[in-house]
């Protein structure tokens, strides 16, 4: 396997978990986001909402904001405005995610053992 092959697999994998960890793997969520008379699960709205602004941002400026960022030493054209201004979105998207309770670091799992 080669250098690439390894990173993009292990890319892959991380991923795979972040779904598997979110819930995001299970059809029943997005079917049930959709079931407005039953079981709706308002929980997928967020995901929508962020990537309806991921999407509008980087089509206004031609920007994704993974690239965007490693452009930066490159100085490339608008990355000094679009990363700035990407960064002020992520604070204000986090105050409102986060309004009225601290801000807290992660300490790993928290499942209790039976």
């Amino acid at each position: 396997m080669t250098k690439r092959a390894a990173v993009n697999a292990l890319a892959g994998l991380i991923f795979g978990l972040r779904l598997l960890i979110s819930g995001m793997a299970n059809p029943l969520k997005g079917q049930n986001f959709l079931d407005l008379a039953g079981t709706f699960d308002l929980s997928l709205i967020f995901v929508m909402i962020g990537r309806i602004a991921v999407t509008f941002g980087w089509g206004v400026s031609g920007f994704c904001p993974g690239p965007a960022i490693t452009l930066l030493p490159l100085l490339a054209k608008g990355t000094f405005i679009f990363v700035p201004a990407m960064l002020i979105g992520i604070g204000v998207a986090r105050l409102f995610t986060h309004a009225g309770k601290p801000l807290r670091k992660s300490r790993g799992c928290q499942c209790r053992r039976a």
